[in-house]
């Protein structure tokens, strides 16, 4: 199988498992893991996902003995199975863990770069190995990069084709942290569980805010941010942290709406 699913208390592990193809993309992976991304969506018992590769690798990217003859025209098509991957993690009602495992290459990079948090192992490596075949980054890359490292970087990242060390990553902000190798699955599934014992609800609202904040001016954003407040105020969550606090106790969060 090339994506396995692990169910664990509150969250679900989704790994990408070709190891020795370093988990490089296929169509049928993408529509593989797009099922196992609907099927967690569909799961109220299911609060947070965390999304690792299999073996040595995060990702290497779309698997280019896959497209060999391939006609031009194809290629675009690709982005037909791969595009609603990305959309579909960056509208998740959970939070999104990405371990990142070793190298994530081309789309197998800008995968992890739609998920909400993400953690590096020490050796892992990012790199927009577009330019390297002549193609221009997709699966989001030319949108998430200069929004997380500025243009100029993200310019520079995307036409010289080079890898990222994790470490470089994170102190450019492009993701969250850097853990040692031997301890990122550890901290990763740490980090997880602790998401899904938050207020969800709460945190499906904000990633809708921050994205918005993208393209909003600050009269939009204050807007947005009111209303969201007023769905998040509503929520039994709210009024479980309110009295958790008040009774000085850990709060039991649902997730739920109502």
């Amino acid at each position: 199988m090339t994506i396995l699913v692990e169910t664990h208390p509150a969250y679900r592990l989704i790994t990408l498992n070709r190891p020795d193809r370093l988990n490089a993309l296929t169509v049928e992976m993408a529509d593989a893991l797009m099922a196992a991304l609907d099927a967690a969506d569909a799961d109220e018992g299911c609060r947070a996902l965390l999304i690792t590769g299999a073996g040595r690798a995060f990702c290497a990217g779309q698997d280019l003995t896959a497209i060999v003859g391939v006609p031009p025209a194809e290629i675009g098509h690709l982005l037909d199975h791969y595009n609603p991957l990305i959309r579909k993690l960056r509208a998740l009602r959970v939070p999104v863990v990405c371990a990142v495992n070793g190298v994530a290459a081309g789309a197998g990079a800008n995968l992890a770069l739609a998920c909400d948090i993400v953690l590096a192992g020490e050796g892992a490596s990012f790199v927009q190995a577009f330019a390297r075949i002549g193609l221009i980054p997709d699966c989001g890359g030319t949108w998430f990069l200069p929004r997380l490292v500025g243009m100029a970087r993200a310019r520079a990242l995307s036409m010289l084709a080079e890898p990222l060390s994790a470490a470089t990553a994170a102190e450019w902000g492009m993701i969250w942290r850097v853990v040692a190798d031997d301890r990122l699955m550890e901290e990763a599934h740490a980090l997880a569980a602790r998401l899904a014992g938050q207020a969800t609800l709460g945190l499906a609202l904000t990633k809708r805010a921050l994205d918005a904040a993208e393209d909003n001016d600050l009269d939009n954003q204050l807007e947005l941010e009111r209303d969201l407040q007023e769905e998040a105020g509503a929520s039994p969550d709210h009024a479980e942290g309110v009295r958790a606090f008040l009774e000085k106790r850990p709060p039991v969060f649902t997730g739920r709406q109502s």
